[in-house]
């Protein structure tokens, strides 16, 4: 069990640890939780951050699914779904630098709220 965890980044969904004992993450967004190495943390990152998210909501703008945005895993029947707003929190998330422990600033955005404005 991991005894010496630093927190690198929160956002409202989930959290990114850091355990100095394994030197592993601990990537925790909404019901996922991931264990990954530097390099696959760093995979991730780079593949999270070249997802066209128009282009996933454009291809299955016919689905009845509120998430569109694909996140295919090495298991052929399995794909992570997110939408627009949950992908730019887990890029957020996974946007860390070196941190204060203990002090987040915390900016919200209007994609931070999830509500849907209907004008009359």
């Amino acid at each position: 069990m991991c005894q010496n965890i630093k927190v690198l980044s929160k956002v409202n969904g989930g959290e990114l640890l850091y355990c100095n004992d394994c030197d592993l993450f601990h990537l925790a967004y909404n019901n996922l939780f991931f264990v990954l190495k530097q390099d696959e943390l760093e995979r991730l990152k780079l593949y999270l951050d070249q997802i066209d998210a128009e282009y996933w909501e454009e291809k299955y703008d016919d689905y009845t699914v509120k998430r569109k945005i694909p996140l295919p895993s090495t298991q052929e029947n399995l794909v992570i779904m997110f939408n627009r707003q949950e992908l730019k929190e887990l890029q957020t998330l996974l946007s860390y630098d070196d941190y204060e422990e203990n002090h987040f600033i915390k900016v919200i955005s209007v994609d931070d709220i999830d509500y849907r404005l209907i004008l009359n």
